[in-house]
């Protein structure tokens, strides 16, 4: 058992004297253990650049690079090795100096086998548990955003049926009377009325707020509802043409060049169409208010195993790295207040989540943005359980 724990520890001994490095190698490997050997510090640091190593057995006193020297260099770029320094009966200050340095620990010359074994053995663990306290605060961030995050989704399923319906019943009188103001402003006699262009503006305004605000509304209510899902056989290059029909006025008006790398497989999956219309939609639409005048849009499909691949690629603004992380989130947006509510992809999310999807996002600032969309073909799978 001790052999197999001692393989699995990654060891690299340097020492410029061959007869004393080889002995140790020698008796280290009947223990279980497999070191890697280098006979200077230069060498050491070669290696560490190429290999992924767990403890360093490094002399102190070696020709050109000293053991100090190469300590304080393997500390300043590969924190997480462990090293533990040799030195010589009359150099215990250099052991000394190496702990202040980082070394795990220091063996004075003759070495005890057993002794450096256990202090390998120690420095190991040291690693170990790091790696594992790194791991459990990982974690215990995720937990926490998980926490935080369905707090959020609870307070905001709990609010928006309320609030929808609330906002809903004085938008439709505050639509009604705006109407009846812009019949009554439009009128001939009112046509010398001097500020009569001033008040249709302000009339403009008041109707484009009430869109907004009904937009909002019927997201948050898409959201909360429990719409049962209609899964049937999806050509999804077909939905696909179909979307970018209905987007056909939007990207004419910004002579946006849409390509499509689209392979020739079937492309067919079993799923809920319209969930993936308004996952389409709104991605598509993303894109659209990202690029400038001219740009351009990328759509590529393909089959991998059981799932299909879909990508939706522009050349607009990006995204910033720091927003990254939040663009999923309810009401998070960096559109202006009349050109989005923050619901589009957090929709997107919670629609692909539902269909067993995946999305992923890499974007770089001033130069675009790219969303890949996984979803499961399930059509095969399906049909099994329908025999």
């Amino acid at each position: 058992m001790n052999k197999l724990y001692n393989n699995k520890i990654r060891l690299l001994l340097v020492d410029d004297e061959e007869g004393f490095r080889m002995t140790i190698a020698k008796r280290l490997g009947k223990r279980g253990f497999v070191p890697v050997q280098a006979s200077s510090g230069e060498e050491c640091l070669n290696i560490l650049g190429k290999e992924l190593l767990d403890v360093v057995v490094l002399d102190v006193k070696m020709p050109g690079i000293s053991g100090i020297d190469t300590l304080k260099a393997i500390k300043q770029v590969y924190k997480k090795v462990q090293v533990i320094l040799l030195t010589g009966n009359i150099a215990v200050s250099d052991g000394i100096d190496g702990i202040k340095s980082g070394a795990f620990d220091y063996l004075t010359k003759p070495v005890e086998i057993d002794h450096l074994v256990n202090k390998i053995k120690q420095a190991f663990e040291m690693t170990r548990l790091e790696q594992e306290k790194h791991e459990q605060r990982k974690y215990r961030a995720k937990l926490e955003k998980k926490m935080i995050d369905t707090e959020r989704l609870v307070s905001l399923g709990t609010l928006s049926t309320g609030i929808a319906h609330e906002i809903n019943n004085p938008l439709a009188i505050i639509n009604e009377s705006a109407g009846f103001m812009k019949q009554v402003i439009s009128a001939p006699e009112m046509s010398k009325y001097p500020l009569k262009e001033k008040l249709l503006m302000g009339i403009e305004k008041i109707e484009k707020s009430i869109k907004r605000a009904r937009k909002i509304t019927h997201q948050l209510l898409g959201h909360v509802k429990k719409q049962e899902s209609q899964f049937c056989e999806v050509n999804l290059k077909e939905l696909l043409c179909e979307t970018l029909g209905l987007l056909k006025k939007e990207l004419e008006q910004k002579n946006i060049t849409v390509t499509r790398k689209i392979y020739d497989e079937k492309n067919i999956l079993w799923s809920d169409p319209y969930q993936i219309r308004q996952i389409l939609m709104n991605l598509l639409n993303n894109a659209i208010h990202a690029v400038e005048q001219n740009g351009s849009i990328i759509l590529s499909m393909c089959e991998v195993n059981d799932n299909i691949i879909f990508e939706i690629k522009d050349n607009g603004f990006g995204i910033p790295k720091e927003n990254l992380g939040k663009i999923f989130d309810p009401f998070f947006t960096t559109k202006s207040f009349d050109e989005g509510t923050g619901l589009g992809l957090f929709v997107v999310h919670k629609l692909l989540t539902n269909l067993k999807g995946e999305i992923e996002v890499k974007s770089i600032l001033s130069k675009g943005t790219s969303f890949i969309i996984k979803l499961p073909r399930g059509f095969e799978s399906e049909e099994v359980v329908k025999q």
